[in-house]
C-alpha cells in the first residue's frame, strides 16, 4: 500500500529530526523539541487514519519518536551520571527511516549520546581526581609550585582511571560468568531432579495399576471361594438328612425285629 501524504510528511521530519538530534547543539537550541513535538501529533493523527501503515511500521515510527522524546529528556538532566543512565534505558529504532540509511539514525545518535555522556563522566572524574591530588600534594609539602598539577600527573591519574575503571570490568566479567555457570548448574539440577520425579511418577502409577490388578483378582477369588462354602455346606445338609433318615429307619426296624420282652 503506497504511503499517504501524512505519512511521508512524518518520515521527512523524522528524519529531520534524527540528523538534528546527531549534531552538537547549543542549550537554547529549541527547533528539535519543537518538531518531537509535531511529531507525536503527527502519529496520533496517522494512527487515527482508515488508510494507516501496517502495525509493525507504526510501532517503528512510536519507537522513534519516543527514542528521541526521551533523549531530549535525559538532555535536560543536571549530572552526566544521570544522562548516562537515562540514555541506558532508550530504545532506538530497528530500522533505517530512508532508503539511504544503512544503519538506523536512531541508534547511530544513540551510540553517540553514549559515548558523549561516557566522556563527561571520565572528564569530571579526572577533575576530581586531580584536585585531589592537588590538595594532598599541598597539604603534605606546603609548596605554592604544587598548585600547579603538571600534565604529566594528570596523564599518569588518567592512565591509573583506566586501569582501574578496567579492572572493575574484568571483575564485572567474572562475576557475569560464575553467574552464567550458576545458572546452567541450577538449570541442569532442575533438570535431573525433573526426571526423577518423572520416573517416580511413572513407577507410583504403575504400583497403583499392579494394586488395582490385585484387588480385582482377590475380589474374584473371594467370590468363588463363597460360592465354593455355599456348595460345601448344601452338601453336608444332605448327608446328614440322609444319615438320620437311615438312623430313623433302622430303629423301626430293630424295634419290629426284636420284640420287647414280657
Amino acid at each position: 500500500m503506497a504511503a499517504t501524504r501524512l505519512e511521508l510528511n512524518l518520515m521527512r521530519l523524522l528524519s529531520r529530526c534524527e540528523a538534528l538530534a546527531a549534531e552538537r547543539r547549543d542549550p537554547e537550541e529549541w527547533r528539535l523539541e519543537k518538531y518531537v513535538a509535531a511529531l507525536e501529533d503527527m502519529l496520533r493523527e496517522l494512527k487515527k487514519q482508515s488508510s494507516k501503515p501496517a502495525p509493525e511500521l507504526l510501532n517503528e515510527y512510536s519507537r522513534k519518536v519516543d527514542f528521541l522524546k526521551g533523549l531530549l529528556e535525559a538532555e535536560k538532566l543536571s549530572s552526566s551520571t544521570e544522562k548516562a543512565l537515562a540514555n541506558q534505558f532508550l530504545a532506538p529504532g530497528r530500522t533505517p527511516t530512508t532508503a539511504k540509511e544503512r544503519t538506523p539514525a536512531t541508534k547511530t545518535v544513540h551510540l553517540q549520546t553514549k559515548a558523549r555522556c561516557t566522556g563527561q563522566m571520565r572528564s569530571e572524574l579526572l577533575g576530581t581526581v586531580g584536585l585531589v591530588l592537588l590538595l594532598l600534594c599541598w597539604y603534605f609539602t606546603d609548596c605554592p609550585c604544587c598548585l600547579q598539577l603538571p600534565r604529566s600527573d594528570e596523564k599518569q591519574s588518567a592512565v591509573e582511571l583506566d586501569a582501574v575503571l578496567q579492572h572493575h570490568q574484568d571483575m564485572q566479567e567474572k562475576l557475569a560468568e560464575e553467574m552464567l555457570s550458576l545458572a546452567r548448574s541450577l538449570k541442569n539440577n532442575t533438570l535431573a531432579a525433573q526426571n526423577v520425579i518423572k520416573q517416580d511418577n511413572q513407577t507410583l502409577s504403575h504400583s497403583l495399576r499392579m494394586a488395582d490388578q490385585n484387588f480385582e483378582k482377590l475380589k474374584d477369588e473371594s467370590d468363588r471361594l463363597e460360592q465354593h462354602a455355599k456348595k460345601s455346606v448344601n452338601w453336608l445338609l444332605w448327608i446328614m438328612l440322609i444319615v438320620v433318615c437311615f438312623i430313623f429307619i433302622s430303629m423301626i426296624l430293630f424295634i419290629r425285629i426284636f420284640p420287647k420282652l414280657k
